[in-house]
């Protein structure tokens, strides 16, 4: 095994002054620097690599499962990189055919895999790889109810893990301690399938808050539940709702390890819960009184207050939208029903105490049956759901019935925006979107990096190409700005001819690691390759 793998790190990793250059235009004179690059000799067909990034440690680890034709077990093992993408570390291990890799997370110093197991409906087993020694340890779990995981967080040395319960009709966390083997379900967090859950870790207090939403079908209310991630007991829960007419839909809370803000941020709709109407920010910090009232009125913005939230269509388009609301506003009419749909990212706290929400616009996408005798069409819709997951209260539209196939969730823009601790709305800007970022799961399609300046990059890989987008608050900048991912060094250029599994993690010192199988030919009539590649882009 390690004499295999050993073999496919001979290429190594190269720096940028080896890194061939294409006879392309000059990149943008803001592109990333390729600072490092390492290729793997792996096959997509009969490999499949996970990528774990560790900013605190400055390391990527690698999950490899190798299983090649006519072997009945696959091999895997660990792999882990440093800061120039040299090799520091490789571990192998064996894995019961019974498992399937679900998810993969990390806290500082230790990477996670997470494994079900289809047949027996239940079983987890957690697999923990530590950066510091190279030790790894797997437990085994046998919790008889879970069907299936939907997210997955860890903090100190414990995992917390949402996953849908066998009746098929509600969800829960549960929490694994993966040294002891011992687990539990978090009976104060038992919800309906369709209830937004966020979260987010205090592992230096041993705490998790978690987000959910309340309805009862016409008017929606979120619910903030602290609880301990040692013992799982809930520490205390908070109400947050309004009296208007509007519901809050889902948020996302600032970390509790800043303990000067509590700041929660989200979205809110009108009489129809399955759209945004805008967002809504207000602040949870106790007062210094200790009063009753525990937290600042809510403040709401319409999409329509936000300067650049509709860049992403036409002049004309935009002029006729924002002069159809002024007039609604001018006679006091009702506002403009928005029909979005937005998938918020975990808060980033900003230098200046402030926070970041970065929400991306999506919509579910479809083809259609003609006429119900199979004929695909070629076009694409976006009609919305009814719940969390595709399948959820299926509408028909445009008298094509049920005949639809769910295709993904396409991303069309990302809205950025920048709060004060109270919740006051400071800044604005917008990040286009490519047509071709569709996605099977409802799950981040663009990264967001912090730089140290403040700033912030978005950016996302379609095929062999980073798209970017440099955000200063709510100055303007290109929408379209992309550059080409550099292949190593060869005695002619390369041409990519294929990229499949393309991925981008945010890392440490304003930089990304981008991973995927990419298809190389030398020359126009050289040999093939077929690699898996790190590669390191550091704006």
């Amino acid at each position: 095994m390690k004499h295999f793998f050993a073999c496919l790190l001979s290429i190594g990793c190269l720096p940028l002054a080896t890194l061939a250059q294409r006879p392309t235009p000059p990149p943008p004179p803001d592109a990333p620097q390729q600072v490092a690059r390492a290729e793997l000799l792996l096959d997509p067909a009969n490999d499949d690599v996970q990528v774990q990034a560790m900013p605190a440690d400055t390391a990527v680890v690698l999950f490899i499962r190798h299983q090649p034709p006519g072997q009945r077990k696959a091999r895997y093992v660990f792999q882990q990189y440093g800061a120039d993408l040299h090799l520091r570390n490789e571990v192998s291990l064996e894995i019961a055919p019974e498992y399937e890799l679900k998810r993969m997370t990390s806290e500082p110093g230790i990477a996670y895999a997470l494994f079900n197991s289809p047949d027996k409906p239940g079983r987890l087993l957690a697999v923990a790889y530590n950066v510091h020694d190279g030790q790894v340890r797997a437990q085994n779990f046998d919790t008889k109810l879970c069907r299936d995981v939907v997210s997955v967080k860890a903090m100190t040395g414990r995992l917390l893990v949402n996953v849908t319960l066998a009746d098929q009709l509600h969800q829960t966390v549960l929490l694994l301690d993966v040294a002891s083997g011992r687990f539990q379900f978090l009976p104060s967090l038992y919800e309906p399938l369709n209830t937004e859950l966020t979260s987010v870790a205090d592992r230096p207090a041993g705490r998790a808050e978690f987000v959910l939403s309340q309805s009862n079908g016409r008017k929606q209310r979120l619910l903030v539940k602290r609880l301990s991630a040692t013992q799982g007991e809930l520490l205390n829960s908070e109400l947050v709702q309004t009296e208007s007419e509007r519901s809050l839909l889902t948020a996302q809370l600032s970390s509790p390890e800043d303990t000067t803000t509590r700041l929660l941020a989200g979205t809110y709709g009108l009489r129809d819960l399955r759209y945004a109407q805008g967002l809504f920010a207000t602040d949870l910090s106790p007062r210094a009184d200790n009063s009753a009232s525990t937290h600042s009125g809510l403040r709401f913005y319409d999409f329509k207050r936000f300067r650049h939230f509709f860049d992403y269509l036409g002049p004309g388009h935009q002029a006729r939208l924002q002069g159809r609301a002024a007039r609604r506003e001018a006679r006091a009419a009702s506002p403009l029903r928005w029909h979005y749909h937005l998938l918020l990212h975990e808060l980033l706290r900003q230098p200046d105490g402030g926070y970041t929400l970065v929400a991306e616009v999506y919509t579910p996408q479809y083809t259609y049956s003609n006429n119900g005798y199979g004929n695909t069409l070629s076009s694409l819709s976006s009609y919305p759901l009814t719940g969390r997951y595709p399948g959820a209260g299926g509408y028909g539209y445009g008298g094509y019935g049920n005949n639809r196939t769910f295709v993904g969730f396409r991303t069309t823009h990302v809205l950025v925006c920048g709060f004060d601790k109270r919740g006051n709305l400071l800044w604005d800007n917008n990040f286009v979107v490519g047509p071709g970022i569709v996605r099977t799961e409802l799950e981040e399609a663009v990264q967001p990096l912090p730089l140290a300046n403040g700033g912030l990059v978005l950016a996302y890989l379609f095929d062999n190409e980073l798209h970017y987008k440099r955000i200063t608050q709510s100055e303007a900048s290109p929408n379209d700005t992309k550059v080409d991912l550099l292949t190593s060094s060869a005695a002619e250029p390369e041409k990519v001819l294929d990229v499949r599994q393309s991925d981008l993690l945010p890392w440490a010192n304003g930089q990304y690691v981008a991973s995927g199988f990419q298809r190389l030919r030398a020359g126009r009539n050289g040999p093939e390759r077929q690699v898996f590649f790190l590669q390191v882009l550091r704006f």
